[in-house]
């Protein structure tokens, strides 16, 4: 709240410090379930009565120490990381190299069986048409009639 305006001057108040009691922790004959830690002492409440009359109070606060830095080894974690990765993709490539090399001898070794085949099979064939029986071929004879075909009608 604002003072409001007045013709006389704001009195003057004397400033008032109001000091709590610490309150002293009982004994406990069995142990405090897991809690925030708190602090051994109840930090100093200081109150003060401003010249309006309004009392603010608050705690005094030390200040935040910052924690010291740890050293720092001497090989980051992300550059063994990196290496070891480096290691194991060249571990899976050299395997991959040797399995796409295995299919390839695969793929040439079953080239190679199919004209294989193609040639027993050819000269097998070669050997059935100019067998023992003077270079004829055996067959069957189709003979042809002579035939007159009058208005889609086929005439022998």
């Amino acid at each position: 709240m604002h003072a409001e305006h007045t013709p006389h001057a704001p009195a003057v108040c004397a400033v008032e410090v109001h000091q709590p009691t610490p309150i002293t922790p009982a004994v406990i004959p069995y142990p405090a379930p897991l809690a925030p830690v708190q602090p051994q002492s109840v930090p100093t409440v200081a109150s003060v009565v401003l010249p309006d009359g309004r009392i603010v109070t608050g705690y005094a606060m030390s200040p935040v120490q910052p924690e010291p830095v740890a050293a720092a080894p001497a090989v980051s974690r992300t550059a063994v990381n990196v290496a070891l990765g480096g290691v194991g993709f060249a571990a899976v490539c050299g395997g991959l190299f040797l399995l796409t090399t295995f299919i390839a001898a695969l793929t040439a070794l079953i080239t190679q069986l199919i004209t294989l085949a193609a040639v027993i099979f050819g000269g097998w064939i070669a050997v059935q048409a100019f067998s023992a029986s003077g270079g004829k071929s055996v067959g069957t004879t189709v003979h042809i009639r002579k035939a007159v075909i009058k208005r889609n009608r086929f005439y022998q």
